[in-house]
């Protein structure tokens, strides 16, 4: 639970440490701003999983590309964004398809690193759908090595998880790789 004056607090003693005054008339609401922006991305929202029964045996891949993925980075609070792409061999049950958007959001409303949220989503699918196999590539931009640091604009980190058939079967994997850069 995200105690939202604690943090509007929280950041009015940030602006007072960072030399600005938190009551000028432009920084005045600032900090309630602040707190419910973050509130707003650290929230998931919640969703029912929608399964299907897998009645026509469809035993092919079944890949979403490109879903838009944004999240914080644990360690300066800073946004990361890029894209998920993420597939499932299907076992006896099919999910419904925005189902796959909604998994990558519900971990990346977090303070993350990339490296857990991609495994987090591989690992949530394989246990509540059961399929034969997940797969799961996370590409994204840091804005912890874009705006400070080294500042490589258009950077991206790419991390990937696979289980079950996509981690094991040559030809499953390649297949899967294939279609995330087709």
């Amino acid at each position: 639970m995200i105690d939202t004056e604690g943090a509007r607090q929280a950041v009015a003693d940030l602006l007072k440490a960072l030399g600005k005054d938190p009551f000028s008339e432009h920084l005045a609401d600032t900090p309630r701003r602040v707190a419910e922006a973050y509130a707003e991305l650290l929230t998931p929202r919640s969703f029912n999983l929608t399964t299907f029964p897998n009645d026509e045996g469809y035993d092919e891949l079944v890949l979403a590309r490109g879903i838009p993925v944004q999240s914080l980075c644990e360690h300066h609070m800073l946004p990361f964004h890029g894209v998920a792409h993420v597939g499932y061999l299907p076992g006896e049950r099919i999910l419904g398809l925005s189902k796959l958007a909604r998994v990558v959001e519900k971990f990346a409303r977090d303070l993350q690193v990339q490296e857990r949220l991609t495994k987090q989503v591989a690992d949530w699918l394989q246990e509540h759908l059961q399929p034969k196999g997940v797969g799961v590539v996370i590409e994204a931009e840091h804005m912890c090595m874009t705006l400070r640091g080294v500042r490589v604009n258009g950077s991206r980190t790419v991390t990937s998880a696979l289980q079950g058939v996509l981690r094991n079967n040559p030809a499953s994997r390649q297949e899967f790789f294939t279609l995330v850069h087709a």
